[in-house]
Order: C-alpha cells, then sequence, then structure tokens
C-alpha cells in the first residue's frame, strides 16, 4: 500500500509539474488578497497585527478551494478514476495519496510564504513561526475535508459553487482556531497548546474519516 501512496503521489506531482501555471494560480492568489488588505485598511501597524491571523486564515481557506475542484476532475475525465476503481488496493489510500500530493502543491507552499505574510503585517517573530506551525497542521484538514466535497460533486455542472458550498461550513471550525492561536500568541501568557491541540484532534479525525469518505464519494460519483 506504501508503494501505490508513493506511485500517485509522484505521478500528481509530476503532472502538476506540466501544468505549473495551476500551481502558481494558487500561489499568487494568496499572495494577492494577503497584499490588498494593507491598501484597503492602511498602515497602521496595530490594526495590520490584530487582522493578520485572520487575512492570512481566510486567503489560505481560498487559496485552498481554488484548486479542489481539480482534484479528481482530470483523472474522471480521461478514465484513470475508473481505473482506479477497479485496482485491488484500497480505495482510501489513493485518494490520500491525490489528497497528500494536492497539499504539498497548495497548502506547504503557503506554510513556506508565511513569514513574508508576517512581515507585511508586522507580527513578531514568535507569532510568525505560530503561523506557520498552525498552517502547517491546519491547511492538511482543509484538503482533507475538500476532497469530500470534490467526490460528491465531480462531473456535475456548476459543480465548483456547490463544492464551496459543502466544504466552507467544516473549513469555519479549523480557520477559527487557526487564527485564533496566531492571535492568542501576541497575548502574553497565552496558553497555546490547547489551541494546537484542537487543531491535532481535528486532524486525527480528518486522516481516518476523510478519505474513506471521498472514496464513497467518488463511487457514487462514478457510478
Amino acid at each position: 500500500m506504501f508503494r501505490t501512496f508513493r506511485c500517485i503521489v509522484m505521478r500528481d506531482l509530476t503532472l502538476a509539474m506540466r501544468r505549473r501555471t495551476d500551481v502558481l494560480t494558487t500561489l499568487f492568489f494568496f499572495i494577492i488578497v494577503v497584499s490588498l488588505f494593507p491598501l484597503g485598511v492602511g498602515t497602521d501597524k496595530e490594526t495590520l497585527r490584530h487582522i493578520a491571523p485572520g487575512v492570512a486564515w481566510v486567503a489560505a481557506l481560498l487559496a485552498s478551494m481554488l484548486a479542489l475542484e481539480r482534484l479528481f476532475a482530470s483523472d474522471h475525465a480521461d478514465g484513470t478514476l475508473e481505473q482506479m476503481l477497479l485496482t485491488p488496493q484500497p480505495m482510501s489510500v489513493l485518494v490520500l495519496g491525490k489528497v497528500f500530493a494536492h497539499w504539498l502543491l497548495t497548502g506547504l507552499p503557503l506554510v513556506l510564504i508565511a513569514p513574508l505574510v508576517g512581515l507585511q503585517y508586522h507580527l513578531s517573530d514568535t507569532s510568525i513561526g505560530v503561523m506557520m506551525l498552525a498552517l502547517l497542521v491546519g491547511t492538511p484538514i482543509l484538503s482533507l475535508i475538500g476532497a469530500i466535497g470534490a467526490g460528491l460533486t465531480l462531473g456535475l455542472r456548476g459543480g465548483g459553487i456547490l463544492l464551496s458550498l459543502l466544504v466552507l461550513p467544516l473549513y469555519i471550525p479549523v480557520m477559527i482556531y487557526g487564527a485564533g492561536v496566531v492571535s492568542a500568541s501576541a497575548i502574553e501568557g497565552s496558553d497555546l497548546q490547547a489551541y494546537f491541540s484542537i487543531l491535532a484532534a481535528f486532524l486525527v479525525v480528518a486522516l481516518v474519516f476523510s478519505p474513506w469518505a471521498a472514496a464513497a464519494a467518488l463511487r457514487i460519483s462514478v457510478e
């Protein structure tokens, strides 16, 4: 199963490198969104520090959703998805491989450029580190939850709008705690462990149930 997982990940990464525009679109979208807020709100440092966690997480959420519709679409269009459903390997492992590749292409770059966001919003070094760690734990949850919605809306006309309606309510708790831990890091004596414990619990639950649910959704969509 590990060999199958690695094969799916490497395949999706290779295909993504041939279509670099899709990957760069997500990254530039995140950069543009976080850069527009200082222009509209102003240059007051305290105001920017106050809104930075929410802006970063809303931008990360929207950037993750931008690539969700393409998660299974190309495989469905060329018939690869039907072949995956016929393989003896568990479909949940194949889905997990595709979700991991999606996170490497959309979530991990957001974690790496988080320091630039922190500098733009005048965050302290501690807050920047906390933001990177929160995004590192939280963005995989967005990809895992989004895979369920992508599977349910596969092949539907106007599926992008329906996908947004399905996954946005499930994204909200992750966004609240992800932004909350960054805000709490600026308050001396705040307990950050509680925030990270909840985010880690979300991640564990998503890792256990999302691949199975997404695999079931794909079977329904294909049939």
